[in-house]
């Protein structure tokens, strides 16, 4: 913060010590500084173009009147005594009044509001909780540091640098596609070759740039429903219509409501959020309807790699004879979320494409990233890490589902051995918005499921219970129990108040 830029235009209507006192007790008060030293006065003077002794004086003056201390070979700092008062709306709108004249008119000129669209809303503190039952988080104890330290170290070595650190113009890392291709596909069965595969930075830009190539007025997308609310969200961008799909116990029902789709997005493994797995002779068969009513389907493949059944069902994509899977995977849920590498399979001239679009928004995901992930793969850190992560997801798994059923009374409980989290309807009369305050209040983190459903009016008279999704990837496997045990009393609470 020493370097800090402070930008002022001295003129000749007052002294220079003058106007750079005043500037500066500008920046005190609004804490631009906080508990950083200020510019020496050496390089301030430099920057301002004025003598070093007109900056001395002004700092003597400043610490004479107490907003600044001095510390003795560390500088000036500002006095954490000083009482910064914070700029009042009205002040703030007599700073800005000139300016707000030619100002853009951003509500006019914003033609897309994607901040409306709703959202699980989860609290950027859950990991403050003591009992947070969030999905899609990892607990960071559990992460392979050493070893991604030690790949990480070998990807930064001399030898090395220079095979990632200009990045690889518009194309992917040569050694993580092929460790996708030879270690992570085969075991979803799937095969596919250098030019089918796309590296991304993870699911959710997957599906952007899928549906920004492929979407537009008059493209339909079916989306399972409950389902993958931010998909919505991007296909709603991309201008194109999305319809919802009912799902049963093996996932999407195909039929009639299918026919009008032109892409149709599915969670086959575990559907998202039911986690109910789809049959493969459901499987079999959207294929066959694929191929008749010519529509492509997109496969989100969310938790394959870390899915601690031990002989789960081969991927969707799998059995396609005819291109028509886009299939979509990440390391997020079986490594960590914040790498942010992911991966599709699909027609190379797709692929192209797709590949091409990615470089007009950011080029390519990190060299660095990518080059890391690669090692990890190749060291054997990531299979080992994944058997580790089965047995821990396994453990708790079990944990949380023997006690939702002990403690969850009158629930609709839905769990699928493998899956990452529990699908719970509430009591009729219980709403998981009110549910989810409430067990705030006592450390527990859960998540309301209402935005998963795609709005509708017919829901409205057909969908008589509220949600709540539960996660257990991110908890400490001690404190299940009491966190269940603690939410299954606060609905019992509540239910007994509504009966009353």
């Amino acid at each position: 913060m020493s370097d800090f830029l402070i930008n002022i235009e001295l003129n000749n209507k007052s002294s220079y010590q003058h106007q750079i006192r005043e500037k500066l007790i500008e920046l005190i008060k609004k804490n631009a500084f906080g508990n950083n030293p200020l510019p020496s006065s050496r390089k301030l003077s430099q920057h301002l173009g004025v003598s070093r002794n007109t900056i001395v004086l002004v700092y003597d003056s400043l610490v004479d009147d107490g907003y600044l201390i001095s510390r003795k070979r560390s500088g000036f700092f500002v006095n954490p005594d000083i009482n910064i008062e914070p700029i009042l709306a009205n002040d703030d709108h007599l700073m800005h009044q000139n300016s707000a004249l030619i100002a853009p008119e951003w509500s006019t000129r914003i033609k897309k509001h994607p901040s409306q669209f709703p959202s699980l809303n989860k609290d950027k503190n859950w990991i403050n909780y003591k009992y947070p039952f969030i999905y899609g988080y990892i607990n960071a104890q559990e992460f392979p540091i050493a070893q991604w330290r030690e790949c990480s170290r070998i990807a930064e070595s001399r030898n090395k640098l220079s095979e990632w650190v200009e990045g690889f113009i518009n194309m992917d890392d040569p050694e993580l596609v092929y460790h996708i291709r030879q270690f992570i596909l085969p075991k979803r069965g799937i095969v596919a070759q250098e030019d089918e595969i796309l590296i991304t930075l993870g699911t959710q830009n997957s599906l952007f740039l899928i549906s920004n190539l492929l979407g537009n007025k008059g493209i339909t997308f079916g989306v399972e429903n409950p389902g993958y609310g931010e998909f919505r969200h991007i296909v709603t961008l991309s201008q194109s219509t999305t319809i919802p799909l009912k799902i049963d116990e093996q996932g999407i029902q195909l039929g009639k409501q299918l026919t009008p789709c032109d892409y149709l997005f599915v969670t086959p493994s575990h559907q998202y959020p039911t986690t109910v797995t789809m049959s493969i002779e459901r499987r079999k068969a959207l294929l066959e309807q694929a191929n008749q009513d010519n529509f492509v389907i997109i496969e989100d493949d969310y938790e394959s790699e870390i899915n601690f059944i031990e002989k789960p069902l081969p991927a969707l994509k799998s059995y396609d004879k005819n291109g028509r899977v886009i299939y979509v995977g990440s390391l997020s849920k079986s490594l960590a979320p914040g790498i942010r590498v992911g991966y599709l399979v699909a027609d190379k001239k797709l692929v192209n494409e797709l590949r091409t679009l990615r470089h007009l928004h950011y080029r390519y995901p990190p060299s660095n990233n990518q080059r890391i992930t690669a090692l990890f793969i190749s060291q054997g850190y990531y299979d080992s890490h994944v058997r580790h992560m089965r047995g821990i997801y396994k453990e708790k798994w079990q944990l949380m589902n023997e006690a939702i059923r002990q403690h969850f009374h009158h629930c609709e409980i839905h769990a699928t051995a493998g899956g990452f989290c529990f699908w719970i309807g509430l009591p009729l009369k219980i709403n998981s918005t009110q549910l989810r305050d409430l067990a705030a209040k006592k450390s527990v983190f859960i998540e309301s499921g209402d935005s998963l459903f795609m709005p509708e009016k017919k829901r409205l008279t057909t969908q008589k219970r509220s949600y709540i999704r539960l996660g257990f990837t991110a908890i400490e496997m001690d404190n299940i129990i009491d966190g269940i045990t603690i939410l299954g009393q606060l609905i019992d609470e509540i239910a007994l108040k509504k009966c009353n």
